[in-house]
């Protein structure tokens, strides 16, 4: 058996799909649009929010317990590719999120996100 050190090193060499998501309503096409370094383990985590109540975003919340949970689907809009020279994309997936809100324009009737404020 691995010991832990070994085991936690080969998670962080582990390579997870990463880039910019949907959450689509399909009943109304309403969108929640977002960016994460690992998509399987962010649609994990607003689906286990989303049964228990507990989603920050209380429009889709509410959504969810109305449609059920048969009516949301996750999907990937845009996928970034692993590279040998960097290892944070932080900044190039919140670029690639707001990127397709920006395109997509999910507010109000159209989905889940607030516009931004202007100054």
């Amino acid at each position: 058996m691995k010991d832990r050190k070994a085991m936690k090193a080969a998670y962080k060499e582990m390579k997870f799909k990463m880039g910019a998501f949907q959450i689509r309503n399909v009943s109304n096409g309403k969108l929640l649009i977002g960016s994460s370094a690992n998509l399987e383990a962010i649609w994990n985590r607003h689906r286990f929010q989303l049964k228990m109540g507990s989603h920050r975003n209380a429009v889709l919340q509410k959504e969810w317990k109305v449609f059920t949970e048969e009516n949301f689907v996750f999907e990937i809009l845009e996928e970034i590719p692993h590279r040998e020279d960097t290892a944070d994309y932080s900044e190039e997936l919140d670029l690639l999120g707001a990127f397709y809100i920006e395109k997509l324009e999910p507010y109000g009737e159209r989905g889940y996100h607030k516009p931004a404020k202007r100054r």
